[in-house]
């Protein structure tokens, strides 16, 4: 039985992750679809409006068969690490296919790029552009020689999962489902929204109802990194040695301290730090590691200690129980790793501003099974 494998943050669960889903079932309607989920703390830094336990509950609600855990320490970080781990799992999990959404639908621009990312000259080429004040995507395009920016989020995403299944050496075949809208529209009504205006629509107090499943609306907190400002300030003001959380870099740690002083808010706070070096998701993520005390060396000591798995319906079990015997790495989770340290780490600060049993679900480590 071959799986195929999908990575996704569902904040929330929206009717493109179902049309998605959906798509996945027609082009492969035999296989295993296989989800990496990220959990508490996504990759652009935002808090996740639906906790791990409800987002696993939804994905074998509407077709995933088995969920696994992508580990805080990789999901909380920069598009190539997210996507390094992410791909790496799915090789430990025999997967055959990695289907993604695409803004341009081009599979083969996009290997052609992510080819092209491997050169040293290509990546000296991009540090000269981002020290000049060019932003990420256009240094991208720039140091490529591309006229056409292809560079939108779920682009660039697939382009870092390619080039993990490139470095892993992995035999996973990328295909791309056509995105039907952008991540960064926050005005469109039509029936499939990206999540980002769908949370823009919450936040103005906006219906969504046409946009998600009601089971997700149920499900929705009302939460997000600004409840937890107060102890992003606390950390900040107290703590003599910034520098030494990942992310924090090349003297940002005054600006920090500098500026939290007079900040009444996240909002407010990320506008007096931001610059054109220091972008807004970027700076997101560096709260979000020293809130955690996530240090700078965790990308030299971390590593896919173990597989969490999160839920599988009798396909997703079946999958797991025939793979088991050939796998090299635990489905058990590691209570004495880094892996797991920050894990529950994470948990426990998300339990401050959940209204979910957020621990104790932690902690169970019981997969959830749907029948």
């Amino acid at each position: 039985m071959e799986a195929v494998g999908i990575i996704c943050e569902y904040n929330p669960l929206h009717n493109g992750h179902i049309y998605h889903i959906e798509q996945v079932k027609k082009l492969y309607p035999n296989k295993v679809i296989i989800l990496i989920l990220n959990g508490y703390f996504l990759q652009r830094g935002e808090l996740s409006i639906l906790s791990k336990e409800n987002k696993t509950k939804l994905a074998l609600l509407y077709g995933v068969d088995l969920v696994v855990e992508l580990p805080f320490i990789f999901g909380s970080q920069s598009a190539d690490i997210f996507a390094d781990a992410a791909i790496k799992i799915l090789g430990y999990l025999g997967c055959s296919y990695l289907v993604f959404g695409s803004e341009s639908n081009d599979i083969e621009a996009l290997n052609s790029v992510a080819l092209k990312q491997n050169s040293e000259e290509y990546n000296i080429r991009v540090k000269e552009l981002l020290a000049e004040g060019i932003n990420y995507p256009t240094a991208l395009a720039k140091a490529l020689n591309i006229k056409d920016n292809i560079f939108n989020p779920n682009d660039l995403l697939g382009i870092s999962y390619i080039k993990a299944i490139n470095k892993n050496k992995l035999n996973i075949i990328p295909i791309t489902i056509k995105r039907t809208n952008s991540y960064h529209d926050l005005e469109s009504n039509s029936n499939i929204i990206s999540a980002s205006n769908i949370r823009n629509k919450l936040k103005n107090k906006e219906s969504i109802i046409n946009y998600v499943p009601r089971r997700t609306i149920r499900l929705i907190e009302n939460i997000s990194l600004n409840d937890l400002f107060m102890f992003i300030k606390y950390k900040i003001l107290i703590d003599n040695n910034l520098n030494k959380y990942l992310t924090v870099d090349e003297g940002i740690e005054n600006r920090l301290k500098e500026k939290i002083i007079e900040a009444n808010s996240l909002d407010e706070f990320i506008a007096k730090v931001k610059t054109k070096r220091y972008t807004y998701n970027k700076i997101m993520r560096m709260l979000v590691h020293i809130l955690i005390s996530v240090p700078k060396e965790i990308n030299k000591l971390a590593s896919i200690e173990y597989i969490k798995v999160l839920g599988f319906n009798k396909k997703g079990r079946e999958y797991l129980h025939n793979l088991r015997d050939n796998m090299d790495i635990s489905l058990i989770p590691i209570p004495n790793s880094l892996q797991y340290k920050y894990e529950l780490m994470a948990a426990e600060v998300y339990n401050l501003v959940s209204n979910n049993k957020i621990l104790a679900y932690e902690k169970s480590n019981k997969p959830i099974f749907f029948e």
